[in-house]
């Protein structure tokens, strides 16, 4: 019935929709196996992309050719750049989405490419054939071969739904769990685990009254998360605030002993930092209210997204307890929230390219790694596609560097460092943030993607014209200077010193107070030149003005590391003969089996003294 494919890729979710794309784009002939076609992309949670450095990990997907930006573009309602008061390694983009149309969009994407079949079923096992992994058995029985295989199986292994003193089999509200794949990989010598997320109630919008919340609406110029020139909306919808409050916090209180958080009955560990509602009232008991933020999940749709409200509570408890909040007084509900647990693998398992170590050709991604959000899993996905197509064919695998990605910072943390709670991307985890921003993802990732032959000559030469104009409006301010009489009323205007004879345009722009616009006003030839750019290059350039000495300061640190993150440990290196190393250090390093000196200095228990042995044993 099936032919065989180069790549089967199991699920249908964030990180199965790029696993899937990106193989069948580099030329492998891709079967994507997904539980429900009506469900694929679906945004279980909260209908939105990006944010605090998941916006980074969008705009990397994008610049490496992947479909999330594009998408989520094509899909959105309203788009904010957050921490704009911040530095600009701290800016990322957020949009909200039409939940139905973002699903619609990226089901139309994959039936657009040749290399991409579908198929509505449930992987029950993998066939193994000598240490390898050659195809799947479905529930129908039927046996499909291929040369690798990507699992994104989310939450539905063995995914147990809870609501209250409720609970049910499932995957997602609606949806049967996936079982049996757990079983068969303990079986081969996998190590799984329990974890646990959340979801809020979703509310009828027509029975909120929304002059007692405060107005969120988004910026007023317009982001986009897609490198390319994909058309946007030309509206936004507004999005609300509210809060809770005592009132609230004392009837949630009074369905405690109901909680399944609380009496135990779930063992997973949940997201630090998302917690429930339930949580937050425990953990921060002085607090006397929390932000709600009421997200419509569409156009046209009346569904109310309650962010901020993730519970697991009795349905009767969750609808007492959500009249109380301002303009909430008689709100319908259309579905309760809930709590899920579900199995995953810890991803010290998985080799820097996400395959596994105990079976060849096979592939974990998304929230099976015991990540959580969508964006996570995009960026997995892609990555164990690129690799299980170039595995197959005998190609340079792909591995993103902690200093050239967000992608990489989280596949290294993950591998080295392995997870017990869902892991969640935070700017503060990239120890290189100033050199991974969300405005130079394209200059960073894109010609990666181009050597892969993921991204067009053309898109590289616009990426190469982008990075050489700002450049261009560097040099000019480092060689041409202004007068203090040209200068100084503006300076005045700004609150800023006045200057006491002729100063380099580059120095000027140094100072906070001082835009690139600013100086413009005062140097009518640099004012030309500024015009000829749009508004990306020209904020391109001043950031790389306003950051100079920061950037030359993080490249000495990162080349600095470069000669220990290129020093290479052969796979099958024999810790054990290193009598040297602690036995903590033997353990870790045979477990995660380190690619580099550099991944092995950030591994859990392995001491400066045991690099050291290490060192002198490869020298």
């Amino acid at each position: 019935m099936f032919k065989k494919y180069n790549v089967i890729v199991v699920g249908g979710g964030h990180a199965g929709c790029e696993a899937a794309a990106v193989a069948a784009n580099l030329g492998s002939s891709v079967l994507l196996i997904t539980m429900n076609m009506g469900t694929i992309a679906q945004m279980s949670c909260n209908p939105a992309m990006g944010g605090v450095a998941k916006g980074q990990i969008v705009r990397e997907i994008d610049a490496m050719g992947g479909y999330s930006g594009i998408i989520a573009d094509k899909t959105t309602i309203q788009f904010r750049m957050l921490n704009r008061s911040k530095g600009p390694a701290m800016w990322s983009p957020r949009t909200q989405n039409d939940r139905m149309r973002f699903a619609e969009e990226w089901r139309l994407q994959l039936e657009s490419l040749p290399n991409l079949d579908m198929w509505q079923d449930t992987v029950r096992e993998i066939v193994v054939k000598n240490g390898k992994a050659t195809g799947v058995m479905t529930s129908l029985g039927i046996s499909i071969e291929s040369d690798a295989v990507i699992l994104t199986n989310g939450t539905f292994l063995n995914g147990v739904i809870h609501i209250g003193e409720k609970k049910f089999g499932g995957g997602r509200t609606g949806e049967k769990a996936a079982t049996g794949l757990t079983e068969q990989l303990i079986a081969l010598g996998f190590e799984s685990g329990r974890m646990k997320t959340g979801t809020p109630p979703r509310i009828d919008g027509r029975s909120l009254d929304y002059s007692r919340m405060e107005e969120q609406w988004g910026d007023e110029e317009r982001g986009r998360f897609s490198f390319t020139d994909v058309p946007l909306a030309a509206e936004q919808r507004c999005c609300w605030i509210t809060y809770t409050n005592e009132r609230v916090h004392e009837t949630l209180k009074k369905g405690f002993e109901r909680s399944p958080m609380f009496t135990g009955r779930i063992k997973g560990l949940g997201p630090r930092y998302c917690p429930s509602i339930e949580d937050k009232i425990n953990r921060f008991a002085e607090r006397d209210r929390h932000q709600i933020f009421v997200e419509p999940e569409g156009w046209k749709t009346a569904e109310i997204y309650v962010n901020g409200f993730s519970t697991s509570l009795p349905e009767d408890v969750q609808q007492d307890a959500l009249r109380l909040i301002p303009g909430f007084e008689n709100a319908k509900m259309y579905r309760p929230g809930y709590a899920i647990e579900y199995d995953y693998f810890p991803p010290m398992q998985l080799d820097l390219t996400l395959e596994t170590h105990h079976i060849k050709h096979l592939f974990f991604a998304g929230q099976i790694n015991g990540t959580t959000g969508y964006e996570e899993a995009a960026s997995q996905g892609f990555i164990a596609g690129i690799n299980a197509h170039q595995r197959i064919n005998d190609q340079q695998e792909l591995i993103l560097k902690r200093s050239e990605s967000y992608i990489g910072v989280l596949i290294d943390d993950l591998v080295t460092k392995g997870t017990e709670e869902p892991y969640r991307m935070f700017t503060s985890r990239a120890e290189h943030r100033l050199l991974l921003r969300q405005d130079n993802a394209d200059a960073r990732l894109t010609p990666i993607a181009h050597r892969l032959g993921l991204i067009s000559d053309e898109r590289l030469e616009r990426v190469k014209r982008k990075v050489e104009s700002a450049d261009e409006i560097v040099d000019y301010m480092r060689k041409q200077s202004v007068t203090a009489a040209d200068m100084n009323p503006i300076l005045i205007q700004l609150h800023s010193s006045p200057i006491t004879q002729k100063t380099r345009l580059f120095h000027l722009l140094t100072r906070p107070q001082v835009s690139i616009f600013d100086v413009a006003q005062a140097h009518a030839p640099f004012a030309e030149l500024v015009n000829r750019y749009d508004k990306e290059i020209i904020e391109q350039a001043e950031i790389k003005v306003k950051y100079d000495s920061y950037f030359e300061k993080e490249m000495d640190i990162v080349n600095k590391m470069r000669k220990m993150e290129d020093q290479e440990i052969n796979p099958d290196f024999d810790y054990s003969s290193l009598v040297s190393l602690s036995k903590e250090a033997r353990e870790k390093l045979v477990k995660v089996k380190p690619r580099t000196l550099g991944q092995a200095t950030r591994i859990s228990g392995v001491s400066p003294s045991d690099i050291s042995v290490l060192m002198i044993h490869m020298s």
